[in-house]
């Protein structure tokens, strides 16, 4: 009997683990499936978030971008709000009915997958934090969004929410309705007192600032204080399953 050769290996290590990371903002929804290392599988792709941002409308995005990537076995989501073992309690930023919304089950049920879903900026400090000390997020976007790891265990915030200047929040002052209103060298004024504020309450070691709106920051920061990628948010997703 001839020989029979043995069967090719394949180019992909068996049960290999890919995991669409899914970003929710208050403008923009991102997507992009990762290797188990954090490789992009594919292109990030983004729709931008419906105006009547419900559970329903928001679903239907994600469900489009999932269709658009590559295949994927998980799903994480980082949620603009207060997210609890995956049920919605607040979106401040989005629409209507998110009250008590599990969607970290809807999303499972919608795309097939286990999913699991935090709040985004626990999710980008994620996948920005060392894991020694106290280290600060605070995600600069549509709203303001803040989590602290004390030696890598990570505790949500709500500083957005948490009176700063005259009566005024965190997010009045730095949100972006506030940078439009009154322009960027009041919001990098606002934003320097933030920092010194937030030094003085948590004592932390390292603060990251991420979200879209770094990109306005006009004044050298602190040694121990520095911006991080966007994408942080979608490498954390990964890390949202260890």
């Amino acid at each position: 009997m001839p020989k029979k050769n043995p069967p090719a290996k394949s180019s992909e290590p068996k049960n290999q683990v890919f995991t669409l990371t899914v970003d929710i903002g208050g403008t923009g929804i991102k997507a992009q499936t990762l290797s188990p290392d954090g490789k992009p599988i594919n292109d990030r792709v983004r729709i931008p978030t419906p105006k009547s941002a419900t559970p329903g409308n928001v679903l239907a995005v994600i469900r489009k971008l999932a269709g658009e990537g590559a295949k994927f076995s998980r799903v994480s989501a980082g949620f603009p709000g207060v997210v609890k073992d995956g049920v919605v309690y607040t979106a401040p930023n989005l629409g209507k009915g998110w009250n008590g919304f599990d969607l970290a089950g809807a999303l499972q049920k919608r795309l097939g997958r286990p999913a699991r879903v935090a709040n985004d900026a626990d999710v980008q400090g994620l996948g920005s934090v060392t894991g020694k000390g106290i280290e600060l997020v605070l995600t600069l976007g549509t709203g303001v969004g803040s989590v602290i790891f004390v030696d890598g265990h990570r505790i949500h915030l709500e500083v957005g929410h948490h009176p700063f200047h005259k009566g005024k929040t965190y997010e009045d002052e730095l949100g972006a309705r506030a940078l439009k209103k009154k322009g960027k060298k009041r919001w990098n004024k606002m934003l320097a007192e933030a920092i010194e504020d937030t030094q003085r309450m948590f004592n932390y070691d390292r603060l990251y600032l991420g979200g879209g709106n770094t990109k306005y920051i006009k004044f050298k920061l602190p040694g121990n204080v520095s911006t991080v990628s966007n994408l942080n948010g979608l490498l954390g997703g990964i890390k949202l399953w260890e």
